[in-house]
């Protein structure tokens, strides 16, 4: 579905760079499944996506929160690599630095890595590219249904985010 978006926006039906981060989302009462982030303050759930330059997903995955950026973006990859065997770099902010995390992503689908570093602590400025990844979760947050985790199970969290996104997908396209 991706790759027919993506040509309809005159661009290749595969892609060759992706931009990955993670979202932690806090859980509602009812949700089951639960982890604390302790860097973010968050006890609930974590999103790992990597997408596009046009923002539309290529590998998503929902885990606990305490799951690390670099292990849940590499489950998700894990999960889709036989879809992303053309990505040659991969655009991640300093959640990702390290030798594992590279090598894993080597070794999954033979890209490398690329770390976009802060030039100054403490000052807001706009990284080029890592935008992208931020617009994308702002859109999943205008679903209702996704601004917290109101589900029992991890699978049915992920199966909202994937729906989220195809919504936006059809109407891109």
């Amino acid at each position: 579905m991706v790759g027919v978006a993506r040509i309809k926006l005159g661009r290749n039906f595969s892609t060759s760079f992706l931009i990955v981060d993670a979202q932690s989302v806090k859980n509602a009462d009812s949700a089951g499944a639960k982890g604390y982030d302790a860097g973010k303050k968050v006890s609930g759930i974590k999103r790992h996506i990597a997408v596009d330059t046009q923002g539309f997903p290529h590998a998503i995955a929902v885990t606990t929160a305490e799951v690390t950026d670099r292990k849940g973006a590499l489950f998700a990859l894990a999960r889709h690599a036989s879809d992303l065997q053309s990505v040659e770099r991969i655009l991640a902010d300093g959640g990702y630095v390290g030798k594992p995390f590279a090598s894993g992503v080597s070794e999954l689908l033979g890209a490398q890595v690329e770390i976009a570093k802060r030039s100054e602590l403490h000052t807001f400025a706009v990284m080029p590219k890592r935008w992208i990844v931020e617009r994308s979760f702002a859109w999943l947050e205008k679903c209702r249904r996704l601004w917290k985790n109101c589900e029992r199970k991890l699978n049915t969290s992920s199966q909202f985010v994937h729906l989220a996104f195809l919504a936006l997908i059809l109407k891109r396209s």
